[in-house]
């Protein structure tokens, strides 16, 4: 009679065992989960991308020995005869009819450095006010070749050629013109442009030809 009561507690120490190595088992799954997440940074830290700079410092010197090959062509352009263009204009407006070539030629996108203006009959007022200060400013601006240079034809033969030349025949008489016309001639590169009486100017550029 009494082993009955025995039964039940053999019923619930089987069950109890089975239980705990099921809650023991979950534990362990998270635990992978952080594991990939270091992998991530190591991307951005590569120093790859610096490395090709330098080949493009060879590159820069490449092209600096190439510059050199234009100026050939430039030296052959200087034997040229350049074109000459006369504007009619008498002695007294020849300065005049300069400035308003020299602006034009400004306008159509000649650089100031490009153009140097001749006078036959006394110095144009800014080589004038130029002169006031010393020959040695003067030409330095002369050599500089960042603006218009203005100069009488008795100091042509110091002035350096230019691809432009406009001469503005505003006095002189007739040998001196035509001197200063044939040295207009021999400075300017690809283009003279002579500012005068037609008649006179053709006569005297016919005599240099």
């Amino acid at each position: 009679m009494p082993l009955i009561p025995e039964e039940p507690q053999i019923h619930e120490s089987a069950q109890g065992p089975r239980v705990t190595p099921a809650s023991g088992r979950s534990a362990p799954t998270p635990r992978p989960v952080p594991g990939p997440r270091p992998a991530a940074p190591s991307r951005p830290g590569r120093p790859g991308p610096p490395r090709p700079t330098p080949p493009a410092q060879r590159t820069s010197r490449d092209a600096a020995t190439a510059k050199p090959g234009p100026k050939g062509p430039a030296s052959a352009s200087a034997t040229e005869t350049p074109q000459i263009q006369l504007i009619p204009a008498p002695a007294e407006g020849a300065l005049d009819a300069a400035e308003e070539a020299v602006d034009l030629l400004l306008e159509s996108g000649r650089a100031p450095g490009d153009v140097l203006v001749l006078t036959t009959g006394g110095p144009h007022p800014w080589a004038a006010h130029e002169l006031s200060f010393g020959e040695s400013s003067y030409w330095a601006q002369h050599d500089a070749r960042e603006d218009v240079f203005y100069a009488d034809a008795e100091l042509v033969g110091r002035a350096a050629p230019r691809p432009v030349v406009v001469a503005a025949v505003n006095g002189g008489d007739e040998a001196s013109v035509t001197a200063a016309l044939a040295a207009a001639r021999t400075k300017a590169g690809t283009l003279l442009i002579v500012c005068g009486d037609p008649e006179q100017t053709n006569s005297m550029l016919g005599t240099t030809a």
